[in-house]
């Protein structure tokens, strides 16, 4: 089984998922214009907006997003991609983010346009709701949009989940109580258990524990890597030079593509930040902002967030440790052993408490996905019934996840992460000439000194929706 789920990975992202992302990552840079650096002062802005009455503000629909994003592939993904690919993988991980910026900002923002009126006032949407407005004159509208959501529940409430809980317990590998048979159960057990508890708790609570943990976990990580790269401040040079080498070694490349730099860059870094996936639009549809193209930015923020800083201090305090990287110790041994050379014994506690964090974030914004996919799907909030049998599937799954082989689980990640691109990205790119214009929009307010408010009417948006109307 294994080699079949890791043939089906390799020949969809040589052959379909890399070209959808790099090809769309630069029609959508050039059609905002480089909207991913152009206005990063906007950024800032719109992350910072309150909301009104209570409702879910710009700033904790990007803690959720992140805390999906921001969870164990920084750690364990980034590992994996240095000891496989090489110190050349870092660099396609900064492509792959940088390009694919502007397709967060494509999605988000139409998501914020295409969004629905919920019954308690507020409002939710995402790929599936987009799909499903945009096309409706199509038969096909409403079946893609029940797919992708499938996809979106396996993806989130299945591959990732479960790839998360096996890469917790993986980081105990390095202390001498660790039992193979016995302590990854034991830690899938309290994992699960701890994310049920909060599942009980309902939605609000998700995204007020995620508001609360992800900003603390983030800093405190960084500085821990910025200290490690600080004292090892020497190699740095030898570094970059590695990681420019080895990035452009087209023989090497073309030689195994599958198990290349770019290929491990991209895997990983598409991993870790999502940019094109379809995931984040979910948060960002619950937002209340006074302008779509504000949420596009904020998801912006969050890429950059994730793996030009958060991704980036893992691989530099890898790789300035002096650690050989190695496929034997690829995941949280070579990080372990990275932090244990510079800081001691430290180094593997420090790693396990920032994966606790890392982890728990990562499951219960993963959750808030998957709740949103299942409403879709069945067209209603779930009743009481249906709810519990749910969250105890959910949590049965981060159980059973801890125990899997990683390669199998990188593997199943992957794919349905995959089909959900190949289903994502052509149709943000149908509809982008409606992001492009939110944009456009929002500029000419910005230079006129006001503050940007918009309407479905100033794009010529064809569709009705719930929202921008008056």
């Amino acid at each position: 089984m294994e080699a079949i789920v890791s043939w089906i990975s390799a020949n969809l992202y040589n052959y379909v998922v890399i070209i959808l992302l790099i090809l769309g990552g630069l029609y959508f840079t050039c059609r905002t214009k480089f909207a991913q650096f152009r206005l990063l002062g906007e950024q800032f802005k719109s992350v910072t907006e309150k909301s009104k009455d209570g409702k879910v503000s710009s700033f904790q629909a990007l803690m959720v997003s992140t805390a999906s994003r921001v969870g164990t592939g920084n750690i364990i993904g980034v590992s994996t991609a240095i000891c496989l690919g090489g110190f050349g993988s870092v660099l396609w991980m900064w492509i792959i983010a940088i390009i694919g910026g502007a397709s967060a900002f494509v999605e988000s923002t139409l998501a914020q346009i295409y969004k629905r009126k919920g019954k308690d006032g507020g409002c939710y949407g995402g790929p599936a709701y987009y799909i499903e407005t945009a096309f409706k004159k199509h038969k096909w509208a409403r079946p893609v949009a029940i797919v992708f959501s499938v996809f979106l529940i396996l993806t989130y409430g299945v591959g990732f989940n479960m790839l998360a809980s096996y890469n917790l317990q993986s980081t105990f590998e390095a202390f001498n109580f660790y039992n193979p048979d016995v302590t990854p159960w034991i830690v899938g057990g309290i994992a699960a258990l701890l994310v049920g508890t909060c599942l009980f708790g309902g939605g609000k609570r998700i995204i007020k524990t995620s508001s609360l943990l992800v900003p603390f976990m983030g800093v405190a990580y960084i500085l821990v890597a910025v200290l490690v790269v600080v004292l090892n401040i020497t190699s740095l040079p030898a570094v970059f030079g590695e990681i420019f080498r080895s990035a452009f070694d087209f023989n090497a490349i073309f030689g195994g593509f599958a198990g290349s730099c770019i290929m491990y860059g991209i895997k990983r870094g598409l991993f870790s930040n999502e940019a094109g996936v379809g995931s984040a639009p979910n948060a960002s549809a619950s937002a209340e902002v006074s302008h779509p193209a504000k949420q596009g930015l904020v998801q912006v923020l969050s890429v950059f967030i994730d793996t030009l800083l958060v991704c980036t201090a893992t691989a530099f305090m890898c790789m300035t440790s002096g650690v050989t990287p190695d496929a034997s110790i690829s995941g949280a041994p070579y990080v372990q052993q990275s932090l244990q050379a510079t800081l001691g014994a430290f180094g593997p506690i420090f790693i396990v408490v920032a994966m606790v964090l890392f982890a728990f974030t990562t499951l219960i914004g993963n959750l808030f996905y998957v709740d949103k996919a299942l409403i879709h799907i069945v067209g209603h909030e779930p009743g009481k019934k249906f709810k519990a049998v749910y969250n105890v599937v959910a949590s049965l799954l981060i159980f059973v996840g801890a125990g899997l082989s990683a390669g199998l689980l990188w593997d199943l990640a992957d794919i349905f992460m995959g089909l959900m691109v190949v289903i994502n990205v052509p149709v943000i790119c149908c509809l982008g000439k409606y992001a492009f214009r939110a944009l456009k929009n929002y500029d000419e307010q910005r230079k006129a000194g006001k503050e940007p408010v918009f309407l479905a009417k100033d794009i010529g948006l064809p569709d009705k929706v719930d929202f921008w109307q008056e």
